[in-house]
């Protein structure tokens, strides 16, 4: 059964919306990729910030009509300084966090389609499938801090801010849905799986439409986390080069709305997927990259394409010595021929949670009809190859896809734990 991806809400570090993101995205800069020092205590780093306003979070639950959703857009202030201030005071404050505004910021963006959605199907055939590692553990370790030191917790605190199921429990209170919503969190792959899990739900026929996607935020914990595993690079990260030395983070949030049946401006679908998990290390990727290769060849076999109908390849690409190493020897096994790719992680930061559905929007914005040019993201690097590594294609600025369709893109996903996941978009059949 075909999974028609409808309708996307994006924010990250590239822009605010599908126009701001992809204009960016295909040129090649990122205006939210700035050096912060207020995450590691003495350290500086590049991170992905998405920046300028975000929608206040409403009274739940609430009837959410049209103009409900127009007068949600607020001002709430900007970055690292009011994360908790910008929430709207008198809220639950179950629901309150910087996470579930990157969430919201991408479902107003997709309002009409799911109001339609609701109308048509009812709240009870619609689902909520999200990918997240965060969810709001900034604003519950922010009230941690405040306990230790008056012995009391704040007002805005909520124990439940931070439990990982709480973006689909958000999502699904403020727009009254009652079909199943829940959050799948395997680190770097989490929103990819989501994606997957979400046409098995079409496909069951437990749904008619499924809002899917991942949100990931920002955070001390997870960038002192990384910080620890000395995995943070002080530069731009430079994916596949020679002096490639770790990741850059970054935030975002991406929907799309599935469903069974083609939009009459759209018919991008999910052709495939794949996932395996080689268990090889808790944080290092087996070396000779066996269960990469076992995802994306999966996912060709849940498409039935080879890897000479692949006309772009976004690569999970995190500038790590391990996992450039080992994805390079996979792609290289699994493309023989070679295919067009690129790691978008240095315009977006490494989204963590959102990884998997943000990359995959990108392959989506390439396909969509408002890119006349079918643009493809450049790949960003100081173009000094590793010779230890097989050699790949890499798309230059300005590159497009082919003008032949049909168009298929293949998005990589692999995370700590060995879990990987690709998934393959394009023109639906």
């Amino acid at each position: 059964m075909t999974a028609y991806l409808n309708a996307l809400g994006i924010i990250c570090a590239l822009g605010n919306d599908k126009t701001e993101v992809a204009r960016n995205l295909f040129a090649g800069e990122s205006p939210g990729m700035l050096e912060d020092g207020a995450w590691v205590a003495g350290r500086h780093f590049p991170v992905g910030t998405v920046l300028g306003e975000l929608p206040m979070i409403p009274a739940i639950p609430e009837p959410i009509g049209a103009n409900l959703l127009a007068s949600s857009l607020t001002q709430s202030g900007n970055h690292t300084a009011s994360r908790t201030s910008s929430l709207l005071q008198g809220s639950e404050t179950e629901h309150q966090s910087r996470n579930n505004q990157l969430l919201m910021a991408a479902a107003l963006q997709i309002e009409g389609e799911i109001q339609y959605a609701i109308k048509r199907y009812g709240p009870g055939r619609i689902g909520v499938i999200l990918g997240t590692s965060t969810s709001g553990i900034d604003e519950a370790s922010s009230g941690l801090s405040v306990y230790l030191r008056e012995d009391k917790f704040p007002p805005e605190y909520d124990y439940r801010q931070q439990e990982l199921g709480a973006p689909a429990n958000f999502l699904a209170a403020w727009l009254q849905l009652s079909g199943p919503a829940y959050v799948i969190s395997t680190a770097c792959t989490s929103s990819a799986r989501a994606l997957l899990s979400a046409r098995r739900l079409l496909d069951l026929g437990v749904c008619d439409a499924v809002l899917c996607g991942g949100v990931d935020t920002l955070c001390k914990l997870t960038m002192n986390g990384f910080s620890a595993l000395e995995a943070l690079s002080q530069q731009r990260c430079n994916p596949f080069s020679s002096q490639r030395n770790g990741i850059n983070i970054g935030e975002a949030a991406a929907l799309f709305l599935m469903t069974r049946e083609a939009n009459a401006t759209a018919s991008i679908a999910l052709l495939g997927a794949g996932a395996s998990s080689d268990a090889h290390h808790i944080s290092a990727p087996e070396p000779n990259g066996r269960g990469a290769r076992e995802a994306m060849q999966k996912a060709l076999g849940s498409a039935g394409l080879s890897g000479d109908d692949i006309d772009y390849l976004n690569l999970h690409g995190t500038a790590t010595p391990h996992n450039d190493s080992m994805e390079s020897i996979a792609v290289n096994a699994v493309f023989p021929k070679g295919v067009p790719c690129s790691s978008t992680k240095p315009l977006s930061g490494h989204t963590l949670g959102a990884a998997g559905a943000l990359e995959a929007a990108f392959c989506w914005l390439s396909l969509a009809a408002q890119n006349t040019r079918q643009a493809l993201p450049p790949h960003i690097w100081d173009g000094q190859p590793d010779p230890q590594l097989p050699a790949l294609t890499w798309v230059k600025s300005g590159e497009c896809l082919p003008h032949s369709s049909p168009r298929r893109l293949m998005s990589n996903s692999f995370a700590f734990g060995g879990n990987n996941i690709s998934l393959i978009i394009g023109d639906a059949p």
